[in-house]
């Protein structure tokens, strides 16, 4: 029976693949991890409740990450379709 497992193991995968195998689970379980820690994340929402978020803006605020100039001009004006 155990010449049978060695045989079975021996022709079932090569055993100079073993570190491919290892990068290549390591670099899945790694990227995995990333894109569930970016979709846990603070500025993603997960709800439908506001379908269209980007007709709720008021003409003051801002919605850049950055913005250099803060003054932002009153007269503009969006209105809802």
């Amino acid at each position: 029976m155990p010449q049978l497992r060695r045989s079975f193991l021996k022709n079932w995968f090569a055993v100079e693949a073993i570190p491919i195998y290892a990068v290549v689970g390591v670099v899945v379980a790694g990227g995995s991890w990333y894109l569930t820690r970016l979709a846990r994340g603070p500025t993603v929402v997960w709800t439908k409740e506001n379908p269209t978020p980007w007709n709720d803006i008021k003409p003051d605020e801002g919605t850049k990450l950055l913005t250099v100039n803060q003054h932002f001009d009153k007269s503009w004006e969006r209105r809802k379709l």
